[in-house]
C-alpha cells in the first residue's frame, strides 16, 4: 500500500512559489527575444547606413537602455494589475467566508461533486476543508490562486530588464567587430540566440518546441534584413 503524503506538513511562503518562478521565466524568456530582435534590427539599420562603429555603438546603447527600461516598466505595470486583481478576489472571498459561510460550504461541496465525488464524500470533504484552511481551499478551488504566491511585479520587472539587456548585448557587440564579416557573424548569432529563446517559449508552453523556433529565427531574420535594406538606401541616398 502507497504511503499517504500529508499536505498539511507543507510549508507554505518560505520560499518562492512556483507560479512566480515561473512567471520570472516567461518574463526573461520574453525579454531576451525581445532584446535580441529589437537591437539587432536597429544596429543592422544604422550599420548599414553608416561605417561610423561610434555611431552604431551609441544608437545601439541607446535603444538597450530604453528598451531596457520600457520592458521593465510594462512588465512591472501588467503584472501588478494581474497581483491586484488576485488581491481582490482573495479579499472579496474572505468576505464572503465571513458573511455567508453556509452558502460557501454548498458552493465547495458542489465544486468538489464535479470533480467527481459522491454528494456525501464531497459534502465531508468540503466539511474537513473548510475547518482546516478555508480561505486557501476557496481560493486555490474556484480562482487558481495560491495565497502564498500571489504574483510579484517586481521580480518580473526585473527579470524582463536583465534579459533584454543580455539578449540585447549580443547584436551589438557582433555589430562593432573589426571585421567585414560582422554583418554574417551577427546574423548567425542573433539566429542562434533567437532558436535558443524560442525552443525555452514552447517548452515553458508545452507546445511542439520547432515551430516557435522556425517562426523565431525567420521572425527575427526578415527584421535584419528589412532593417539592413532600408539602412542602406537611406545612406546611400543621404551621402
Amino acid at each position: 500500500m502507497t504511503e499517504a503524503v500529508d499536505l498539511s506538513q507543507h510549508e507554505h511562503g518560505d520560499t518562492e512559489g512556483l507560479s512566480n518562478r515561473l512567471n520570472w521565466l516567461r518574463a526573461g524568456v520574453l525579454g531576451a527575444n525581445d532584446g535580441i530582435v529589437s537591437v539587432a534590427g536597429l544596429v543592422m539599420g544604422v550599420a548599414g547606413a553608416s561605417d561610423q562603429r561610434s555611431a552604431i555603438a551609441i544608437a545601439g546603447t541607446a535603444s538597450l537602455v530604453a528598451g531596457a527600461l520600457s520592458m521593465g516598466a510594462g512588465e512591472y505595470v501588467s503584472v501588478s494589475t494581474q497581483r491586484d486583481a488576485e488581491l481582490a478576489l482573495i479579499e472579496a472571498e474572505k468576505h464572503d467566508l465571513a458573511r455567508m459561510p453556509d452558502e460557501e460550504l454548498a458552493h465547495l461541496t458542489a465544486m468538489l461533486e464535479e470533480k467527481g465525488l459522491s454528494h456525501e464524500v464531497a459534502h465531508q470533504a468540503a466539511v474537513q476543508m473548510t475547518a482546516k484552511d478555508a480561505l486557501r481551499t476557496h481560493a486555490e478551488l474556484e480562482f487558481g490562486i495560491d495565497i502564498d504566491d500571489v504574483t510579484n511585479p517586481w521580480g518580473a520587472a526585473l527579470a524582463s530588464m536583465s534579459a533584454f539587456s543580455v539578449g540585447a548585448l549580443l547584436p551589438l557587440l557582433t555589430i562593432l567587430l573589426p571585421s567585414p564579416e560582422r554583418f554574417y557573424v551577427t546574423a548567425i548569432a542573433v539566429a542562434v540566440a533567437l532558436a535558443i529563446t524560442g525552443f525555452t517559449s514552447a517548452r515553458l508552453g508545452r507546445a511542439r518546441p520547432w515551430p516557435a523556433v522556425v517562426r523565431n529565427v525567420l521572425g527575427g531574420v526578415f527584421a535584419m534584413g528589412v532593417t539592413l535594406l532600408i539602412g542602406r538606401l537611406l545612406g546611400t541616398q543621404i551621402s
